[in-house]
């Protein structure tokens, strides 16, 4: 089965950006956050476009491409751009945090995307950038099921961990189903649904143990709940590295 439309991978891939490794480089001001985000909030990609160079992770255009086609989808998406904590090896991070909601036929669309990104500045412009942390969530239906992702933010290589997402609050009896399968990076740039295989779940929730890769980089998973009070698609990055060290960035 394939997830609802609009496709959580394609909304990942427009709110997303890329996974490139940063090198040290100098943080972005406070100033400079305060203006991407009235441009991400102006609707006006050509304002956005000028506050990006070319730069590790940072291709200005496909952004550029790729924020338009999340406008078209949620006229309504709204972003939040703030300071987080710096990392281990010194480098600031921001927080970009974006939601929005649209109508389709019978169905009612809430997406809730965040990130944790370290970012680079040069020239007052943005120059680089690497994901550190990366979750998103559609869901459909006009209730508000809470729901917790147990998924952890960084694994060693070939290390098998768990996907966990369970349901907060009792089910009482109602049927559920949930499907998990991973996304790769082409098919987030096209825009592809991965097909995921549906099965009825016992104790609230979508329980699975997968294995890392043998080599560092990230894998990201799509879930897939099914609740008669409504459908929640959500996506998970999960950094992949070599390094204990490198679990807590």
């Amino acid at each position: 089965m394939s997830l609802p439309r609009p496709s959580l991978p394609a909304l990942l891939a427009a709110a997303a950006l890329c996974f490139a490794p940063l090198a040290a480089a100098a943080a972005p001001s406070l100033a400079l956050l305060q203006t991407l985000e009235a441009s991400l909030n102006s609707g006006n990609s050509r304002t956005l476009s000028g506050l990006l160079s070319e730069g590790p992770g940072l291709d200005p255009s496909d952004l550029v491409e790729r924020y338009d086609s999340l406008r078209k989808r949620f006229p309504d998406a709204r972003w939040q751009v703030s300071p987080g904590k710096a990392l281990q090896d010194g480098r600031s991070t921001v927080q970009i945090k974006v939601s929005g909601s649209r109508s389709e036929g019978p169905y009612l669309y809430r997406l809730e995307a965040e990130q944790l990104l370290a970012l680079g500045e040069g020239g007052g412009r943005l120059n680089g950038q690497e994901v550190i942390r990366e979750t998103s969530v559609l869901r459909s239906g006009s209730m508000e099921l809470p729901i917790s992702l147990l998924i952890p933010d960084a694994v060693l290589t070939g290390q098998r961990y768990d996907v966990d997402v369970v349901f907060d609050e009792p089910l009482n009896g109602a049927l559920v189903a949930g499907g998990i399968a991973p996304i790769t990076g082409p098919q987030i740039s096209a825009s592809q649904n991965p097909e995921l295989e549906l099965a009825a779940l016992a104790g609230g929730g979508l329980f699975k143990i997968v294995q890392a890769p043998l080599e560092p980089g990230s894998q990201t998973w799509a879930v897939l709940l099914v609740h008669p009070d409504g459908i929640i698609s959500t996506t998970k990055r999960v950094r992949v590295v070599a390094d204990k060290a490198a679990l807590t960035p």
